[in-house]
């Protein structure tokens, strides 16, 4: 079945260096009348300069509050193929580890009950399933479940938490990332599947500050891999890296944003105590520095895409925590963190926003943290050092 000719915006989006959504579009296009139908109306939105997708009602799996989002075509007599066009949020596996034999049972599923449109994956980190009818639903979600596939979060609940490769591949992981979010998933399920929030919360795990899985910038709460210990130095790879042409003072030294080195043009030399674990130098000088001592993680909260107030940074609430199976410590953490949000926070206003509104004064004392330096964001801008009136008491 050809299209070409029926979408002359469209085909410009196939003209440039890199592959487009539109040949793969086109390719189900070609036997999937959802997805023809799906062509056809992303072309009239094109020509006319406005989309067509409404939202008209809530739909969703007998059980769940969460995980479909509901779409429906303004234009369903013109395009009847997507009058209904569902997305089906799929639970992702830690890490985003997957057999060819998994795949193929995703997608032949989906060629069954859907358009055959995919993405792997969306920014929360779901598999998402696009287009499908409200007659399907069920099927679709009885046919995942029935081979050990769940649906993930959407709504106002907690996100399908994600996460890094962590230990699987990757030397430089100073926790489990795979099993925390395993082992989080799993005991958070009435959080993630019947929304009780007042807005969305995303949990992102990452096994060290390079932050592959970008949790700094879109979690409202992040767990970044950390220790509390020196770096060891190989001064042999140090001289290596200088014999190869780098320029340690000013691509290692000099980025330092603690300036806790001190290279003498032979040998580096880190003062471990300003250390800030940032990650850049072992990151650059992979065979000459390595993390030893305790291994744990830094807690941050509160950085997400503009909404209420524009686009935030995670900044840390507890610097250091030891995270071994079974994370209660964290757990009891974030049960507080969503005990204060529950009472204090607005229709949709993500946690960040509240504290910026309310305060890190009052959040640290509902959630029972102290106050530390790694926790301001800005100098002379959180006066975390306070008096109550019972310290002037008498005792």
């Amino acid at each position: 079945m050809s299209t070409e000719s029926d979408t002359p915006l469209l085909d410009e989006l196939e003209k440039g260096p890199f592959p487009s959504f539109v040949s793969e579009i086109k390719k189900a296009a070609a036997k999937n009348k959802m997805a023809l139908d799906e062509l056809k109306q992303l072309e009239k939105s094109y020509r006319d300069k406005r989309g067509y997708w409404k939202h008209g009602g809530i739909v969703g799996i007998r059980g769940y509050g969460s995980g479909i989002i509901g779409r429906h075509s303004s234009l369903p007599q013109e395009f009847p193929g997507v009058a209904d066009f569902h997305t089906v949020r799929v639970n992702s596996v830690s890490g985003f580890f997957y057999t060819s034999d998994s795949l193929r049972q995703i997608c032949d599923i989906w060629d069954r009950h859907g358009s055959g449109l995919l993405n792997m994956h969306g920014s929360t980190g779901d598999i998402i399933l696009l287009g499908t009818s409200t007659e399907k639903l069920e099927p679709v979600f009885a046919e995942f479940s029935s081979r050990g596939w769940d649906l993930g979060g959407s709504g106002s609940s907690l996100r399908t938490p994600s996460c890094c490769i962590g230990p699987a591949r990757c030397e430089w992981a100073n926790i489990d990332t795979l099993d925390i979010i395993y082992n989080l998933t799993q005991e958070f399920q009435d959080e993630m599947h019947r929304p009780a929030f007042p807005y969305k919360f995303k949990i992102k795990a990452a096994g060290c500050a390079v932050d592959c899985i970008g949790a700094i910038a879109r979690a409202d709460c992040s767990i970044i891999g950390t220790w509390r210990g020196h770096i060891v130095v190989d001064q042999s790879a140090v001289a290596e890296y200088a014999k190869q042409g780098m320029d340690i003072q000013a691509e290692i030294v000099n980025l330092c944003p603690t300036g806790c080195m001190v290279y003498d043009g032979r040998e580096l030399y880190i003062n471990d105590e300003d250390c800030s674990r940032c990650m850049h130098c072992i990151s650059r000088m992979t065979k000459a520095l390595r993390p030893a001592g305790e291994k744990g993680a830094t807690i941050l909260i509160g950085s997400k895409a503009p909404f209420v107030i524009g686009a935030t940074l995670s900044w840390v609430l507890v610097p250091f925590m030891k995270l071994e199976p079974p994370y209660d410590e964290f757990k009891a953490l974030l049960k507080k963190i969503w005990e204060y949000w529950d009472e204090h926070g607005k229709n949709r206003e993500r946690l960040g926003e509240l504290v910026i509104r309310r305060g890190m004064r009052e959040f640290l004392e509902f959630v029972g943290v102290k106050p530390s330096p790694q926790q301001v964001k800005e100098p002379r801008r959180d006066p975390f050092f306070y008096w109550k009136d019972e310290d002037f008491r008498r005792q």
